[in-house]
């Protein structure tokens, strides 16, 4: 049976790269940031169209699926407004929270074989997400999901997401971690050029490390990996950190560890004081090649057009955003046991 996928809130391509690494061939990736077209359309053999998913109709999402006798619906909607930090905004002061409803209305409208969406663990604490599972089981589907930790599937970071799967055919759910141990930070990284504070590699625009102020390279030098600012001299420490409310903050200003998978990527993945984005033995932050690595983005991974130059706010918001490609291979696996397990053999259009 042939098989079609479309990935709602594609981004950079991380959830398409790992179908397409996995033989699930995706037709086409809807985002609205334009930004990511280059990187999703250099990278897999799949269409960008550059659109906000409220305004995509349920009839253009039926023809991307064409005759295809199999169709899945995959997607990560937007994760911010339920993240932890955004739990004490009003639900209806974010209308990023409809974005989830606009996914249910696409599944709704196309009624494709399958679904699955990638998102953080707390989505499940919102009603939100409570009304979006009770409705596709009121339209026939199966539904599971659960927290899994994406270093269980060959990813070189400790990111723990919640994978929902549902499907008209019966019940499945993700397959059994394919990493015994994780990939570490060395094994994923350790074999890229050194560079400096502020240096770019000439072979790879994408390696580049932002620059550091004096008092933050004396801070990185004063570090150690898997420690926290509370190592320092006193007079290196941050002003927020030496009152009260910023003593318990100590996941930023950190090296990460040779040995340890990474920690999970965010946006600001670039900066030292972000997170523990600092290099384990070098003095600076992470370049964006390198989290993109960690990522699971292949090596050679395409994001900026040639001859165009390097802007890291938009580049640091598609790497952090991307759904990690290992995670996505598992995912799309896992939605292939599941159609062999109900006799749809896969044919490849």
């Amino acid at each position: 049976m042939t098989v079609s996928c479309v990935d709602l809130f594609c981004g950079a391509g991380g959830l398409t790269h790992g179908f397409v690494k996995e033989g699930l061939p995706v037709v086409a990736g809807i985002d609205l940031d334009g930004a990511c077209r280059y990187p999703y359309e250099q990278n897999n053999d799949s269409i960008f169209i550059e659109k906000d998913v409220s305004d995509f109709s349920v009839n253009e999402l039926s023809e991307l699926y064409g005759n295809s006798k199999i169709k899945i619906l995959a997607g990560c909607a937007p994760c911010q407004p339920f993240s932890t930090y955004s739990q004490r905004y009003d639900i209806n002061r974010n209308e990023r929270w409809s974005l989830l409803n606009e996914f249910l209305r696409l599944a709704k409208g196309t009624k494709p074989d399958i679904i699955t969406m990638e998102n953080v663990p707390s989505v499940q604490k919102h009603q939100i997400f409570s009304d979006f599972v009770k409705e596709l089981e009121s339209n026939d589907y199966h539904v599971w999901y659960k927290i899994v930790d994406s270093s269980h599937y060959g990813v070189a970071q400790t990111r723990k997401r919640l994978v929902l799967l549902a499907s008209l055919y019966g019940s499945f759910q993700m397959i059994e971690k394919t990493h015994a141990s994780p990939i570490t930070v060395k094994e994923a990284i350790g074999k890229l050029k050194p560079i400096r504070a502020g240096e770019t590699d000439k072979n790879d625009k994408l390696h580049c490390s932002s620059a550091l102020t004096d008092i933050n390279l004396k801070r990185i030098q004063a570090s150690k990996p898997g420690g926290t600012w509370r190592d320092w001299p006193e007079e290196l420490v941050a002003p927020c950190h030496q009152v009260k409310s910023g003593k318990t903050y100590t996941g930023v200003y950190g090296r990460m560890e040779w040995d340890k998978p990474g920690p999970t990527m965010t946006t600001q993945c670039f900066g030292f004081g972000n997170g523990r984005f600092g290099h384990p033995d070098q003095d600076r932050a992470i370049s964006l090649r390198e989290a993109a690595i960690l990522q699971g983005f292949p090596r050679n991974y395409k994001f900026i057009p040639p001859g165009m130059p390097l802007v890291r706010a938009p580049l640091g918001r598609m790497i952090g955003n991307a759904v990690p490609v290992g995670l996505g291979e598992a995912i799309a696996k896992s939605i292939k046991v599941h159609l062999e397990e109900h006799g749809k053999a896969i044919t490849l259009n």
